[in-house]
């Protein structure tokens, strides 16, 4: 009898496997293709000056599209480090006139009296959405739908503002000395501000619609009040 059963039961499995179809979420995986390109500007100072050699040089760069606001920006300045310092902030401060944050580039050799621009463009790439490549039966491998994740890829590569931050994000900014500090201090001496103290709801006291001989007890209360 257990020869006959064996015998049953594996061309059952191989029936039952035959019907299941395998699906791998790899074959939708649904996420976004950033592809970007780097370009590389060179800008002229006066000499030993953060003043640049063309004044309009920064507008003639945005005005052409050679620079964008979804652009990823660095500067790199050449010259002592405080005439360096200079240097990138005047670039970055006429480049925040048009909405475009520029960054400091790492230490690069820059030839003297000249500030290099990085800039950096990319370009989102929304994947094949909706996706209904796997059956639309049940799935006996426990795996996700191909369409899993469709609709939040699509929306965050139709609404980001500046598609770089898809690859990397950006440099912090310094943080508020006093509330940071003020915090760390607090923690260490114990000190917190206290929870407010709970007060009942209004909807707990008795005057609600329950308590106007709307419920049972009351509605029986009245009626026996009534045969009296």
């Amino acid at each position: 009898m257990k020869t006959r059963l064996s015998q049953l039961i594996v061309p059952l499995t191989l029936a039952l496997s035959a019907c299941a179809t395998d699906y791998s979420k790899s074959e939708a995986p649904n996420n976004l293709q950033v592809d970007g390109a780097e370009t590389r500007i060179d800008l002229t100072f006066a000499p030993g000056s953060a003043r640049l050699a063309r004044a309009n040089a920064i507008q003639e760069l945005v005005t052409t599209g050679r620079i964008r606001a979804a652009d990823r920006v660095t500067v790199a300045a050449s010259g002592p480090p405080g005439l360096a310092e200079q240097r990138t902030a005047a670039i970055s401060r006429e480049l925040l006139r048009y909405g475009i944050v520029a960054d400091a580039s790492p230490a690069q050799i820059v030839p003297a009296n000249h500030a290099i621009l990085g800039i950096g463009r990319y370009a989102v790439t929304l994947p094949p959405c909706p996706n209904w490549s796997s059956p639309p039966n049940a799935a006996y491998t426990n795996a996700q739908a191909s369409n899993w994740g469709c609709a939040a890829a699509t929306n965050l590569g139709l609404t980001v503002a500046s598609p770089a931050d898809l690859v990397t994000g950006r440099t912090l900014g310094p943080a508020e000395g006093m509330p940071a500090t003020t915090a760390v201090q607090n923690y260490l001496n114990n000190k917190f501000k206290p929870l407010p103290t709970p007060t009942a709801s209004p909807f707990a006291s008795g005057g609600g619609i329950g308590g106007d001989g709307g419920g049972a007890p009351g509605g029986g209360a009245g009626a026996g009040g009534g045969t009296q």
